[in-house]
């Protein structure tokens, strides 16, 4: 079983326009909602590649009521939420069709009191007993210790669970020096953690900080992964447009898939840019284009050096 923790939940919540102006009141032609937060997101596509997953963080309010059914439907998924007194928090997408470009709102989240981050402490340890892997995803809400991640990235150590952490800001350079075996930053949230921006070098500097392996999203330009293995650079054939809304999610769906497979590394680096690409280019937020993905796999270039180091 692959274990996702998504401590800031979400309901996702994609609303269509035909063009989004500033100032201007819209009709929206389409709305679609959906469990959401990353780690949830990262579950579904998990789920969908044929993987046994459960997920958990904190759920609550009538916005955690839904989020909880619309996870009841997703096939493959266990749900393991734990309960907290503050309303789950939702996500706002709009998409504009004439362009395909996507504007994001995001909700800051829940306060969780001292006792239900001790409650989702003890679940957390109980459901590492069984995992294969975990995912640690996302923001933190607020009440959460900041270095809420690095405790559980040493929690998941000394399960023996190999761990990938996905998450920005202090909480990221808190848990980049408790070793988790992967991180995979954008390359802001790599700049801003390193202080370079030169992602080779931003790379290699998260490693020298305690990452096991880094893998940088790049954008429409692909992945760069820094490991023990050696460094690959992944690109895919052409950009595509559409919503990015779940791309990174689906990057690391596609590196914990491979990483229980035993796959190699450009294996795993061609699965994650091809999930991406076709993330981007499902009409709904946190979805893949499983035809596009297939499409994919097959044109997805990776290049680098086998290493020692």
């Amino acid at each position: 079983m692959i274990l996702t923790v998504t401590l800031n939940t979400a309901l996702d919540i994609t609303y269509r326009v035909r063009s989004l102006r500033p100032h201007a009141s819209h009709r929206v032609s389409e709305v679609t909602e959906r469990p959401g937060g990353k780690g949830v997101n990262v579950a579904r596509v998990l789920a969908a590649l044929g993987h046994e997953v459960t997920v958990t963080g904190f759920t609550g309010g009538a916005t955690g009521r839904v989020v909880q059914e619309r996870l009841a439907a997703v096939p493959g998924v266990v749900d393991a939420l734990v309960p907290l007194a503050g309303a789950t928090r939702r996500t706002i997408a709009v998409v504009d069709d004439r362009t395909g470009d996507t504007t994001q709102l995001n909700e800051p989240g829940p306060m969780v009191a001292p006792g239900e981050w001790s409650a989702f402490q003890e679940a957390y340890d109980d459901l590492l007993a069984s995992a294969s892997a975990v995912a640690l995803c996302g923001s933190l809400p607020p009440g959460v210790p900041v270095g809420a991640y690095a405790g559980l990235v040493r929690t998941a150590r000394s399960f023996g669970v190999p761990v990938l952490l996905d998450t920005s800001g202090e909480p990221l350079r808190r848990g980049v020096a408790a070793r988790p075996d992967i991180i995979k930053p954008n390359a802001e949230e790599l700049a801003e953690l390193t202080g370079s921006h030169e992602p080779l070098r931003a790379t290699q500097d998260a490693r020298r900080r305690g990452a096991g392996a880094v893998v940088a999203s790049l954008g429409p330009e692909g992945l760069l992964a820094a490991t023990r293995e050696g460094r690959w650079r992944s690109t895919p054939p052409t950009p595509l447009r559409g919503n990015p809304t779940g791309a990174g999610d689906a990057v690391v769906a596609g590196l914990l898939s491979g990483l229980t497979e035993h796959l190699p590394w450009p294996d795993r680096l061609t699965r994650a840019t091809a999930l991406a690409a076709a993330t981007v280019a499902a009409p709904v937020a946190g979805e893949f284009d499983r035809g596009v993905y297939e499409e994919l796999l097959g044109r997805v270039t990776v290049s680098g050096e086998v290493s020692a180091a």
